[in-house]
């Protein structure tokens, strides 16, 4: 298990329940944090083995109505 950095623990005080986006600094490539509940309920949705178009398709549906404008910058979107 990775130990929260002290900015990432206030991102997650000061978001709303909402999901926390992350940027590997090297490749670029983005991730969403969710809390484990929420994970939880994504995994136990389908006990069968997850694509991973299915699991992207999930995951969109959870962050769709989020304000992707500061991924912009980014040469590939998430």
């Amino acid at each position: 298990m990775i130990e929260l950095t002290e900015q990432q623990v206030q991102a997650i005080s000061n978001s709303e329940a909402g999901p926390i986006h992350l940027v590997h600094p090297g490749t670029k490539e983005a991730y969403v944090l969710i809390r484990a509940d929420e994970y939880q309920h994504l995994k136990d949705y389908d006990d069968s083995p997850w694509t991973r178009e299915e699991l992207q398709a999930l995951a969109w549906e959870r962050v769709k109505h989020e304000d992707w404008e500061e991924y912009d910058h980014l040469t590939e979107k998430p």
